[in-house]
């Protein structure tokens, strides 16, 4: 699972009203692979993510740090350009646990695939 698709990712347990962003407890196994670098597709992204849920996943994967707030400057910055894109694309959680923030639900990740399935109970 990409760091990309966690930004996406929300519980919805009934009764949940806060279900993002997901707290990753990371498994024994992240990866990283190799993909082609495209600022414009960075720049296309950035306003789909919540920067900060991102920042605190990388955080949680003790990734290099990245900053609270993205400026104008950042967007010039081939060093964060570059470790935005590792970051967000490159890494992958293949093993881990991710955790609701309001109910303590928790979603196995398991080959790199997150499982939001509910119970029936949860529904």
């Amino acid at each position: 699972m990409k760091l990309l698709t966690h930004n996406m990712l929300a519980s919805t347990v009934r009764g949940v009203s806060q279900g993002y962003p997901l707290g990753i407890a990371p498994g024994a196994v992240t990866e990283v692979h190799a993909c082609d670098f495209s600022k414009e597709f960075l720049v296309h992204v950035f306003p789909k993510l919540e920067w900060s849920a991102f920042v605190s996943a990388c955080a949680s994967l003790s990734l290099p740090t990245m900053p609270a707030e993205v400026t104008p400057a950042s967007w010039e910055d081939e060093s964060f350009l570059r470790q935005m894109h590792h970051n967000l694309l490159e890494v992958h959680v293949q093993e881990g646990t991710l955790i609701c923030p309001e109910s303590g639900r928790q979603f196995p990740v398991s080959k790199g695939i997150p499982n939001m399935l509910l119970n029936e109970d949860e529904i």
